[in-house]
């Protein structure tokens, strides 16, 4: 029997076959995995010892989030409770994830979560972060995938050397969005399902892990809590972890702060929340400004934030801000978390980091408070040199790619292999 269920946030209506679904009467709300038993440790290793996983066997080594309590950036800022959740690899710190990024934990928990309903592959779109961990997991799994990016990212990503031989297309015209598009028309083809995106509730369970550690480490929710967001099903899962908390009862009685960042000029849901509306703007979303930013995993033009259950209900719930962060605000950022803390970061990590500055300069975050920074990823300048390869194997296709010329594609893929 199954520790947990999946139901419909706007009705409640219990589903039976749910991988990356919508109800069939609520179409405009996510699902949301609805676990029986109250919040434990139930002795598996790594991210597994948790229980608010929608997962029942899993057979995989995945090392999770490491949370400790800050010195250096707490004093600095003037923060007494400022913890931090590094994802990433710093073994110095027990952090062991060798793609450098909280991905790596979506990765983890989508496969096992595909593989135990009867899902023989799986087609993912991604700006770089999510592409390198379904990749690496893909590799040492065997689980199928094909992975879909924007050619505009690839100056700017790796693969761990063993996982260059998955399957990774790129969209030579297009950017992030145009990938998710080209993805889900190639699901169609193959018959492997899309991903899913935020509408995946392994994907957002698996991205709130990060506060299942926290919670674990901190003995209740942390007043605030800072991330940077490009579709946000991060902040949503981190948010739906929270509402569990509540619920369980012996953590706090309170939602944290949620305080989510995007990189200027490209930041249309900081830019709609600054307006208090739920409907993004046309003009926030133009492809013409991601060339403009610094962080172009954060890039997405689908982001989860009108749909009932995204991001707009989450701040809305929690009494929460957006921060739009310069390019120099990141660059500063990731400069002074490697001068305080010891180790680099990624520049979307940056941008939480600044938000931080920016939430404390204005006096919104109280000395006192506790204080949950997600470090997105990190520790990239540590991993052996050996290990890390430019994700240059790719095929290039147009985002006008026809359902023949994905069929092409697919065939000269399988006779390489």
């Amino acid at each position: 029997m199954s520790h947990f269920s999946i139901k419909c946030r706007k009705c409640g209506k219990v589903l039976e076959n749910s991988y990356c679904a919508f109800c069939e009467h609520c179409a405009d709300a996510l699902l949301v995995t609805d676990y029986q038993a109250r919040f434990s440790e139930q002795g598996g290793e790594g991210v597994w010892r948790f229980n608010w996983l929608p997962v029942h066997s899993p057979d995989l080594v995945q090392p999770g989030p490491v949370v400790y309590h800050s010195r250096g950036l707490a004093v600095h800022l003037g923060l007494e409770n400022l913890y931090i959740a590094f994802n990433g690899y710093w073994p110095e710190k027990g952090a062991l994830l060798e793609t450098c990024t909280f991905k790596e934990f979506e990765a983890a928990v989508v496969l096992q979560n595909a593989r135990e309903n009867g899902i023989e592959g799986l087609i993912v779109a991604s700006a770089g972060n999510t592409a390198r961990a379904f990749a690496h997991l893909s590799a040492i799994t065997g689980f199928p995938a094909i992975i879909i990016v924007p050619r505009m990212c690839l100056s700017e990503m790796w693969y761990l050397k063993h996982s260059t031989g998955v399957p990774t297309v790129a969209v030579a015209d297009g950017d992030y969005a145009d990938s998710i598009d080209v993805a889900r028309r190639i699901a169609r083809v193959t018959g492997f399902p899309f991903e899913g995106g935020v509408k995946n509730v392994a994907k957002r369970d698996g991205l709130g892990l990060v506060l299942l550690e926290a919670v674990s480490v901190m003995k209740r929710l942390p007043d605030r809590y800072f991330q940077a967001v490009g579709s946000g099903a991060g902040a949503v899962g981190v948010w739906e972890m929270a509402e569990r908390f509540l619920e369980d009862g012996r953590f706090g009685s309170r939602l944290p702060v949620l305080h989510l960042g995007q990189n200027e000029p490209f930041a249309p849901m900081a830019r709609a929340w600054a307006r208090k509306e739920r409907t993004l703007a046309k003009e926030d979303l133009s492809p013409d400004l991601i060339p403009l930013i610094t962080t172009r995993v954060l890039s997405t033009r689908y982001p989860a934030y009108s749909i009932g259950g995204g991001v707009f209900d989450a701040l809305t719930a929690t009494k929460g801000s957006m921060h739009g962060v310069t390019n120099d605000e990141v660059y500063a950022a990731m400069d002074l978390f490697q001068r305080t803390e010891g180790v680099d970061i990624v520049p979307a990590a940056g941008v939480s980091v600044a938000a931080l500055q920016q939430a404390v300069r204005s006096g919104v975050v109280k000395p006192d408070e506790l204080v949950l920074l997600n470090i997105t990823g990190g520790g990239e300048k540590l991993l052996d040199k050996d290990k890390k390869v430019p994700c240059l194997e790719t095929r290039l296709v147009s985002k006008h790619i026809t359902e023949k010329e994905i069929e092409e594609l697919l065939c000269h893929d399988k006779k390489k292999t």
